[in-house]
């Protein structure tokens, strides 16, 4: 089954799906093409592929797509390919998938080869949960994340920075109660103000940015990373180590291995896979070799 997003890309995805289903059908598979017109609709279509009994499920459209899709294959062994035609693609990226190459992700499927890797549960205050592959934005970010869904214009990695610039001026801490289970099953608590804290299974978000350099999405562990306030001025010159995933080194900006993390702070809202999850509270925890990919 290949799900596409009518969304994504604003039509850029149509022609990438439909040369991924040609390749697939060229190797000798039978392949279905659905599309919802909604996340709820899309969701259905995957549970209606699962119960028919299908081979594998893949996935043309970004991570929030792709989101749809692991929330019912975790914990099956039906395995998950993707054509990246969305906004972002850091899941696509981290699994060796380059943005709207649709010959290159057909022939993955193709070769048979599969990983297993994690993802991580979020819990919310009122018991309901969801799974995400890539990062959990809380704070500034997510604020970046709000003002770049809210453009029309740039696509891709651009439209992250125009809006992370324009945050940028109303830049300041938040407080925030972080409580943590280490990698060792130790727990801690760090209160204070927070720019932000992000919590990654994988290394990137916002369409290539390496928040989380060090993640792993085979590990079986989380990557917090936690940013504190310091002087515009400072966080402005500190900006291009972010992008080259060096600025763990800093001292404002702290980083754990942890196995599940919950985070709080008055009126601030968390993103994952791109996508607006809910306001704080919430607790995050790892699900190791959760779900079984095709990659590169």
């Amino acid at each position: 089954m290949l799900l596409t997003n009518p969304a994504a890309r604003s039509g850029a995805h149509t022609g990438a799906a439909m040369r991924a289903a040609a390749r697939l059908r060229e190797a000798g598979m039978r392949v279905a093409v659905i599309s919802g017109g909604s996340a709820a609709e899309s969701s259905a279509l995957l549970r209606t592929a699962l119960e028919v009994g299908a081979d594998a499920v893949v996935v043309a459209g970004g991570d929030g797509t792709v989101a749809l899709a692991v929330q019912q294959l975790a914990g099956t062994d039906v395995p998950l390919g993707i054509v990246p035609t969305g906004t972002g693609n850091d899941l696509a990226t981290s699994l060796g998938l380059r943005d709207l190459d649709a010959h290159g992700a057909a022939a993955a499927i193709v070769r048979g080869a599969t990983r297993v890797i994690d993802l991580a549960r979020i819990t919310r205050a009122d018991g309901t949960t969801t799974l995400y592959g890539t990062v959990l934005a809380s704070g500034f970010d997510s604020r970046v994340n709000d003002r770049a869904n809210r453009m029309r214009w740039p696509r891709g990695r651009l439209r992250y920075t125009i809006a992370l610039l324009v945050e940028f001026l109303t830049l300041r801490g938040m407080p925030f109660q972080v409580d943590l289970v280490s990698a060792d099953g130790t727990t801690e608590r760090i209160d204070g103000d927070l720019v932000m804290a992000t919590v990654g299974n994988g290394r990137t978000y916002g369409g290539g940015i390496p928040i989380c350099p060090d993640a792993d999405l085979a590990d079986g562990l989380l990557d917090l990373t936690l940013v504190r306030p310091a002087g515009r001025l400072r966080l402005l010159r500190l900006l291009p180590r972010v992008y080259r995933g060096t600025h763990t080194a800093i001292a404002e900006v702290e980083t754990r291995r942890v196995r599940a993390v919950e985070l709080s702070s008055p009126g601030v809202t968390a993103y994952a896979d791109g996508d607006p999850i809910g306001a704080l509270p919430l607790r995050v925890e790892v699900v190791p070799a959760a779900v079984r990919v095709f990659g590169a």
